[in-house]
């Protein structure tokens, strides 16, 4: 593949060798005709033809029969009125943001045919070009920022036909687009490669959990003993929990220098990996920390909200508000690696549903924290089980690594393989 540096707008910088034309600019309504999909009754969905819907277009890469989650029962003349086949683009027709609204996906399945639903514009294949190439045209900013542009709405964002036709796009020859897309699809595959083997692993370290805490798998000493029997008490035997506060008003508080101090909030968990935080995206003033709770680099923090009783280990200082716990005094009972991951764990996650109302809270108490039964290994196979929970760990890290490098090597190509 060479680098290229052209004048002319309608050739890309990074090409394969054998191609060396100009790309032609084509409107999307010429290539596909477009039509909106079925509006089914709640009682006819759930069974009959495969039914495309939004999330489809938005969980994959690329769509087939198999990968389809819903269905609706409708008759068969009805279906053939709204058939999807191989080479078809569907696209969302409708979303809570501009960023999603029209945002599309290819159907590559070539020995069945499903159907589509109302929010869904499918584009029937009636021009030339390689339906892999299309839908991956369609997601570099050249095609998002013509069709988000023209997207209307208030609280939500539509996208109508009438846009979409004149959408126009550069196409190279169809040889081209036929290498680029087999290129495109080898790294997909290695990303779904990836990807599978991190939820394999995922699913391996859960089934462990289960085990140890359980206590069907045991560790034996270093000298091939058994460990003595694990205790079971009240989580406030071992622990204390100390509430976060924030100072009032906080917008007060909140700065953009340097010299502020970090400020951990519960919204910065999204990116977080193995329950260890590294960053965040606020700070307060030294005033405003004086007004809060101070938490240093090593100490474990509890989620009381949103994240629901999720617990972190911090690997930087900074300021906690209420939505936090931080938990201390427990260190001649746990090995703190251990206690992260047990706090975690499906055992103590299934309890905090349990005391909590109704078992849907948005918000956990102290006294349904302090009431949930803690497991107590001695220290010495708390260490050994906290080991071997962290080699999984680091396993799932490396493979999350390679996703996200793999993925921004991705995208830089598109952004050089496509005008």
């Amino acid at each position: 593949m060479n680098h290229k540096n052209h004048s002319s707008d309608n050739i890309p910088k990074l090409r394969f060798p054998e191609f060396s034309d100009s790309w032609d600019v084509k409107k999307l309504g010429d290539l596909l005709e477009f039509k909106n999909g079925i509006n089914a009754s709640k009682e006819q969905y759930g069974k009959g033809y495969k039914f495309i819907n939004v999330l489809d277009i938005l969980n994959n890469d690329f769509i087939t029969h198999d990968k389809i989650i819903g269905s609706v029962d409708v008759s068969e003349d009805i279906f053939n009125k709204y058939p999807v086949n191989y080479g078809d683009i569907l696209f969302q027709r409708s979303s809570e943001t501009r960023e999603e609204v029209g945002t599309a996906s290819v159907y590559l399945d070539k020995e069945n045919s499903a159907t589509f639903g109302g929010f869904v514009i499918r584009g029937k294949k009636i021009g030339d070009y390689e339906p892999f190439f299309l839908s991956r045209l369609l997601q570099t900013d050249l095609s998002r920022n013509q069709i988000t542009s023209k997207s209307g709405g208030s609280t939500r964002y539509n996208v109508g036909q009438e846009i979409l036709v004149y959408v126009e796009l550069p196409f190279p020859t169809l040889p081209e687009q036929q290498k680029i897309a087999t290129f495109l699809s080898t790294i997909d595959e290695k990303l779904q490669a990836l990807k599978k083997k991190k939820s394999l692993l995922e699913t391996y370290k859960k089934g462990v959990m289960q085990k140890l805490f359980s206590q069907e798998l045991r560790f034996k000493d270093d000298d091939g003993n058994e460990f003595e029997d694990w205790e079971v008490k009240k989580f406030s035997c071992y622990i204390r929990l100390y509430r976060g506060s924030s100072p009032r008003p906080i917008n007060m508080y909140i700065t953009k220098s340097e010299s502020g101090v970090n400020w951990i909030k519960i919204g910065d968990m999204k990116s977080v990996e193995n329950f260890v935080i590294e960053q965040v995206s606020e700070k307060i003033t030294i005033e405003g920390a004086l007004q809060s709770r101070k938490v240093e680099i090593g100490e474990l923090i509890l989620a009381n909200s949103m994240s629901f009783g999720k617990t972190y280990q911090l690997n930087i200082s900074g300021c906690i508000y209420d939505g936090w716990f931080v938990l201390r005094e427990y260190e001649i009972h746990y090995e703190k690696n251990f206690l992260l991951q047990l706090l975690n764990s499906e055992y103590l996650q299934k309890q905090y549903k349990t005391l909590s109302a109704g078992g849907v809270v948005q918000n956990i108490s102290s006294e349904i924290v302090y009431s949930t039964n803690l497991l107590k290994p001695c220290i010495s196979e708390q260490t050994k089980i906290a080991n071997f929970l962290t080699a999984i760990d680091e396993k799932i890290t490396n493979v999350d690594t390679q996703i996200k490098q793999t993925e921004l090597w991705k995208k830089g190509l598109l952004q050089q393989m496509f005008i």
